[in-house]
């Protein structure tokens, strides 16, 4: 039986991949380095800045001494966003209200830092339903590795086939399927409403 829904957020709860895209390419342009949108899309998705940046370090010889200042300017571009874009959606206000109503424990698993997932989830009104945040500063593998979802899993007390882990991205998905837990995949957002999550749920 399900008793724990364990979400992504960039892609999932918020549809934040271009701010994310943008804050970086913005930080990174004060040197005059760039991320495509291709590589973004294909190499980068889902993966902590910190990671981003020693894989900019090792193919376009990024200074790792500048990986601390890109880093600061990333999340505070980052946050600027957030203010600006980040608004409440109501089917993900109605499906987490009802899931979390009805019982089931709720967390967000994200690569991002802690502060920026309070910021977005307090921005989206979703804070209130979420039971536990598991981010990058919480564990020392981020995703793909399951280690995330595992921490989420473990803190609830539940074993892995009790949860469902709501993922977009190759990275997010590979580490659900690793921790044992079902997977739903989804393409965009909007997908992620109540009663999808509930066909899933009802199927495992």
């Amino acid at each position: 039986m399900v008793k724990a829904i364990l979400f992504d957020m960039d892609g999932v709860l918020i549809d934040a991949k271009d701010w994310h895209y943008e804050a970086l390419n913005k930080a990174l342009g004060l040197f005059g380095m760039e991320i495509s949108r291709y590589d973004h899309l294909h190499t980068f998705d889902g993966l902590p800045t910190k990671v981003k940046l020693e894989m900019l370090s090792e193919q376009y010889y990024l200074p790792e001494q500048l990986h601390g200042f890109v880093n600061q300017m990333k999340q505070l571009y980052t946050a600027q966003m957030i203010h600006e874009k980040c608004h409440p959606m109501f089917h993900h206000e109605y499906a987490l209200s009802r899931l979390h109503r009805e019982g089931y424990k709720i967390a967000v698993c994200s690569n991002s830092i802690r502060r920026t997932i309070e910021l977005m989830m307090e921005k989206a009104m979703l804070m209130d339903y979420l039971d536990l945040i598991v981010s990058n500063e919480d564990v020392e593998k981020a995703k793909p590795d399951p280690e995330m979802y595992q921490t989420a899993i473990a803190k609830f007390g539940f074993r892995p086939e009790e949860c469902v882990v709501v993922e977009d991205n190759p990275n997010g998905i590979a580490a659900g399927r690793a921790s044992g837990a079902s997977v739903l995949e989804v393409a965009t957002v909007y997908d992620v409403n109540y009663q999808n999550i509930k066909t899933f749920i009802e199927k495992n």
